[in-house]
């Protein structure tokens, strides 16, 4: 006789071993080691060697999330200077599809650059995670580097990280830092978590530094390290673990009033 308790949780998904080294987190043999110690959760329950898991359920190794739907794609883009950061341009200028059309799924941007800023730009085709991240409610960090007019003593980068008057309201950074000094140029380091409208732009200005140039180097836990400008990347499995493990813990926050605030461009 068939003992549907231990037969119809099995009938459906994929073995949890073969799931995970799938999706890149080990080789089998490793994997299963890590259920066999207890290292591994299914939808908050510590996993069995051989269960069967469907690619919506929430599973985690060491408390980092796993993400088991084959479908979904992450890719870091370095986006160039003159590019919109939309997938069509009312003006007709260049647009986000000369990177996206190169991958099968219909991927999109993640937040925005404006046109004249540069540098780390998420794309992907999970609309959840990429309401979470660009929804400024939830404080994800972003890091910049700005060439700037002007040598930036310490008094202004005091400012900077204290808050400085903007015309829709005070902000500030948290954390800024001089890099280089070339003649009358500085190069300065700026990270903030607001969504806010050419912030980073606006906010050196404030400071009487304009910006000559801007780059967006991070992204959460996302870095722009080498990739070439117009290149880009699939997400790894451990940046795409980062990333679910920022999205989670942003839902459990989610209860709180979201900031009257919307996602704009540095």
């Amino acid at each position: 006789m068939p003992d549907p308790k231990r037969d119809a949780p099995h009938e459906e998904g994929e073995r949890l071993q073969k799931a995970l080294a799938a999706a890149g987190v080990a080789s089998r043999r490793v994997v299963e080691q890590y259920i066999a110690e207890g290292r591994v959760t299914v939808d908050d329950r510590v996993a069995e060697l051989g269960q069967r898991v469907r690619p919506e359920q929430r599973v985690e190794v060491d408390g980092t999330p796993v993400q088991l739907d084959a479908g979904k794609r992450y890719v870091i883009l370095n986006k160039p200077t003159g590019v919109v950061s939309s997938l069509a341009d009312e003006r007709g200028r260049p647009d986000l599809t000369t990177f996206t059309r190169a991958y099968p799924e219909r991927l999109y941007n993640v937040g925005r650059l404006d046109f004249d800023t540069s540098g780390l730009l998420l794309l992907t085709n999970d609309g959840e995670l990429a309401h979470v991240l660009a929804h400024p409610s939830f404080g994800v960090e972003k890091t910049y580097v700005a060439k700037v007019r002007g040598r930036v003593a310490p008094a202004a980068l005091a400012r900077l990280r204290q808050g400085v008057e903007l015309e829709d309201g005070p902000i500030a950074a948290d954390a800024a830092r001089v890099t280089g000094v070339s003649g009358d140029t500085s190069l300065v380091e700026l990270t903030i978590h607001s969504g806010r409208n050419r912030v980073v732009r606006r906010m050196l200005d404030a400071v009487g530094h304009p910006v000559i140039e801007l780059v967006r180097r991070r992204f959460g836990p996302l870095r722009l390290g080498s990739l070439g400008s117009g290149r880009s990347r699939d997400v790894s499995p451990v940046e795409l673990g980062a990333l679910l493990k920022l999205s989670r813990r942003a839902e459990q926050r989610a209860g709180r009033p979201a900031r009257a605030e919307e996602d704009g461009t540095p």
